[in-house]
């Protein structure tokens, strides 16, 4: 099963996953956002609901992605381009999309506003 964690991560943390990376040890598969607020605007709950139905669905086209989401194509389309300018998303040379997950572990912690 190929499972993807999406975190909140800071600079220094993505480095050192960079520096071990490069340095041959294995890393799991993440996607990274360098604030909750990112997260949440990349991942508003639109876009939450086409990552949800697209994971393990393998490449669907634009047109089939907004039939599962029950959504018009082109509010699908600003969210698909959204998430592939995001990384979260992956475009095939057949210009299928594609989230290419069979799971996924959303993981931050908020702390209390200073």
């Amino acid at each position: 099963m190929a499972v993807v964690t999406i975190t909140v991560d800071s600079t220094d943390a993505f480095k050192q996953r960079v520096k071990a990376a490069f340095a041959g040890k294995r890393q799991p598969q993440r996607i990274s956002f360098e604030s909750f607020d990112l997260l949440w605007k990349v991942l508003a709950p639109n876009r939450m609901a086409l990552v949800h139905t697209l994971t393990g669905a393998g490449p669907v086209t634009l047109r089939e992605a907004a039939r599962r989401v029950g959504r018009d194509v082109r509010a699908v389309h600003a969210d698909v381009h959204m998430l592939l300018q995001a990384g979260v998303l992956r475009k095939g040379d057949d210009g299928r999309i594609e989230f290419p997950y069979t799971a996924v572990r959303v993981d931050f912690m908020l702390k209390a506003a200073a």
